[in-house]
């Protein structure tokens, strides 16, 4: 690192965006995890070296927006979708969401540095940028660094910590190698012994239980259209993309028949409000089976992007309004104003877009019990997902998955949704327009799916539901004070100038 930190300050930074971008194969697709580890380990080694805080700050930047740039490159898609409209805003929307997410590991690193630099700093600062990640400004808590290990047997233990304990573990192992790529045996070993105890009991304590629903369990029909973004809403397409799903709810069973047919966001594509023929048809197509299926809903002048379940007599037996929309996208600030200059949010109907619902709730779907219904972006949240006032015996997330591309969007979002059921300790019901869906059980792990850019349906059995998880009663408090404590027993170990570890 001393030749490194010999450099100048603008080769420090390339190199460190450098090590940023490696750092972000760890997420889906990629899934390289070890290189995750590595990368981290070397920003730690470089930051702690740093002369100052600030100097640690900037390169904390640096290494960001090198990770977010690669990890979030398919923010880019949906601008191509329309792109004579939107596609000039696809460069700068990537870089300025780089630039804006790098301002947590600028300012984790630069607190890690301002307190003394040691391993303990170094997990406190970063796990508590990744809560403010989380919840700030609305939240964005994607590709977190802890997501990582969603594919390895630490999925585990999002159970006891969720996202930001995986994330604190991943930067456990990053400080003790780093420490054992220095010479640094002493301290090495007690900060890699965790993570790897951990990595070894995960899968022995993951019950198997989860994955095996009774011989009677319910059966769920996920439907998947498969329908391009750019064509989804194309008048002379659309009846062809419904009646694919009318289809697909009418097709016979294979084995027993299904207690729920479940199709994605948005997939009628009329307004509940004049949507009356098209229900009718469902309800023919379905043979007296409940269907839940996403569409727009009116309330006068506002747009709401809602999920609704049909009984088997065609009522309207519940309605869920999504309440945590995506900024710029489905909604804009000040957007009838904006408007007027050509900037509109990509999925807005009009002006301000879609209005936010009045938040989580749940629905009953009959025999199977209460669910949690959660729309697209709603899934990748916390909050949103453990925001229920009684416990749900399933979560069901519908989705458009068409708006993330084909490369890393979609990947990224189904293994958001299995931390979020691993945390939860529920199986959660997925339905993408173009994949992937999926059943997912009480752990996180797939058990049966349709595959992206696949249209089709298929019949699964629901996973049972697990008995509420540590994390289920607590959410993130217990990490976020960890954290903190961390960080602040680091800053007073400093003031009396102990050497960092």
């Amino acid at each position: 690192m001393d030749k490194v930190l010999a450099l100048r300050v603008r080769a420090q930074l390339a190199i460190a965006w450098i090590i940023g971008v490696l750092a972000a194969f760890g997420q889906a697709p990629f899934g390289f995890w070890p290189l995750t580890v590595l990368s981290l380990a070397l920003v730690f080694g470089l930051c702690r070296a740093t002369p100052s805080w600030r100097r640690a700050g900037l390169l904390g930047c640096a290494a960001g927006t090198g990770y977010f740039m690669l990890a979030l490159f398919w923010i880019v898609e949906p601008f191509f979708v329309d792109a004579a409209r939107h596609g000039w805003m696809a460069p700068f929307a990537l870089v300025f969401l780089a630039l804006g997410m790098s301002l947590f590991w600028g300012a984790a690193l630069a607190g890690m540095r301002a307190a003394g630099g040691g391993a303990a700093a170094f997990i406190g600062a970063f796990v508590l940028a990744e809560a403010g990640r989380t919840y700030l400004f609305t939240g964005f808590p994607w590709a977190q660094a802890g997501h990582a290990l969603i594919d390895t047997g630490l999925l585990y233990w999002s159970s006891w910590g969720g996202a930001l304990g995986l994330t604190a573990i991943l930067l456990l192992a990053a400080a003790g190698l780093w420490h054992l790529m220095a010479g640094g045996w002493g301290r090495a070993l007690p900060l890699l012994a965790l993570p790897t105890l951990l990595h070894a009991t995960g899968p022995w304590l993951t019950p198997e239980a989860a994955a095996t629903p009774d011989s009677d369990a319910p059966v769920i029909r996920l439907v998947q259209p498969n329908a391009p973004q750019d064509e989804k809403w194309d008048p002379s397409k659309v009846r062809i993309f419904f009646e694919r799903q009318i289809a697909y709810t009418a097709a016979p069973p294979k084995g027993a028949p299904p207690a729920l047919i479940v199709w994605p966001e948005t997939a009628v594509p009329w307004p509940l409000e004049r949507a009356a023929p098209a229900l009718e048809a469902i309800t023919r197509a379905a043979g007296g089976i409940p269907v839940v299926l996403g569409l727009q809903r009116l309330d006068g002048p506002r747009y709401f992007n809602s999920l609704i379940r049909l009984d088997g007599a065609g009522e309207v037996s519940a309605i869920y309004d999504k309440h945590h929309l995506v900024p710029f996208g489905e909604y804009i600030p000040y957007g009838n104003q904006l408007k007027h200059l050509g900037i509109r949010g990509l999925a807005a109907a009009d002006g301000d877009g879609y209005s936010a619902g009045p938040g989580p709730r749940l629905i009953d779907v009959g025999a199977l019990g209460r669910a949690l219904p959660l729309i697209c972006y709603e899934g990748v949240f916390p909050q949103d997902v453990g925001g229920y006032a009684e416990r749900p015996d399933m979560l069901l997330l519908i989705t458009n998955d068409a708006w993330f591309g084909t490369l890393a969007g979609p990947f990224q979002h189904l293994a958001q949704a299995r931390l979020r059921s691993a945390e939860q300790g529920l199986p959660m019901i997925r339905v993408a327009n173009t994949g992937v869906s999926a059943m997912i059980d009480a752990t996180g792990r797939i058990t049966e799916s349709l595959g992206l850019g696949t249209k089709g349906w298929v019949d699964t059995p629901l996973p049972p539901a697990l008995p509420p998880t540590f994390y289920a009663r607590t959410g993130d408090a217990p990490m976020a004070a960890l954290a903190f404590l961390l960080l602040a027993l680091s800053l007073l170990y400093n003031r009396h100038g102990r050497r960092p570890t």
